[in-house]
């Protein structure tokens, strides 16, 4: 079942110095429990496409449409996690968890119970009732996407989560994401500068070309082995960060 529908999008931004087109023609799908990445060069567009198809800001040209509807503008059927955690300072793991449930008027029980089931599948069991000036980094980017999945979102919109941690808690964290995609069967759609962390990651890897941003390919991702920090080093995954590389390479010489 198809997911999201992205169709000839494009945008231009006005400046002073006259309009500048951000993304240009971009068409692509991702269907249910697909982990679709986006890498580029800086500049190429990449989050202005996730603003649009989350609603954040209009298209100028194109159609976005998520589960069939078409996108106009913010909704429940897509969750979104930026690099920045987005979470309320004076509310617990808990209540920062249940935050959208009870703007859905969820029932208080059912939203605990939902929530709970979020904060434990992340792994923070035990901190439910901190706030998020006594968590890690990493945990506070746990708390968002407990709170992101919790709201059931038909698609989940990431740009770079995890730009802002350490090397080693990065990892972490995406073997983490890894394993909670494969429980929840979430479908993704995720922005990073990280080409490891897209192999890692994605099913599918859309590499952008320099601004105005387009498609230049889509790679497949298929790894025999186990979705963690020992597939760095195996010949399939090499072979495609070469491949990856070798396309962005050419994006900076041109």
């Amino acid at each position: 079942m198809e997911k999201l529908r992205v169709e000839h999008l494009s945008k231009i931004f006005p400046s002073a110095a006259g309009d500048v087109l951000a993304v240009k023609d971009v068409s692509f799908s991702v269907e249910e429990g697909e982990f679709v990445v986006i890498v580029g060069t800086s500049g190429c567009g990449k989050t202005s496409l996730l603003n649009m198809i989350g609603g954040l800001e209009p298209a100028t040209e194109g159609r976005i449409t998520v589960a069939g509807k078409e996108v106009t503008g913010p909704g429940e059927d897509r969750g979104m996690v930026f690099q920045g955690y987005s979470l309320f300072p004076w509310l617990t793991v808990q209540k920062n968890v249940e935050f959208g449930l009870k703007m859905r008027g969820i029932p208080p029980q059912v939203r605990a119970e939902t929530a709970g089931k979020f904060i434990e599948l992340v792994g923070l069991k035990g901190f439910e009732n901190s706030l998020p000036d006594q968590l890690s980094g990493g945990m506070k980017q746990r708390t968002a996407i407990a709170r992101t999945l919790a709201n059931s979102p038909e698609i989940l919109l990431m740009d770079e989560p995890f730009g802002a941690l350490d090397a080693q808690t990065r990892i972490v964290m995406q073997e983490l994401l890894a394993s909670v995609v494969q429980e929840t069967g979430s479908t993704v759609l995720f922005i990073t500068h990280d080409i490891d962390e897209a192999i890692l990651l994605g099913t599918r890897i859309i590499v952008m070309s320099r601004r105005p941003g387009t498609i230049r390919k889509i790679v497949p991702v298929s790894l025999s082995c186990a979705r963690d920090h020992t597939a760095l080093t195996s010949p399939e995954f090499l072979a495609i960060k070469k491949e990856i590389m070798d396309l962005l390479w050419k994006e900076q010489t041109l």
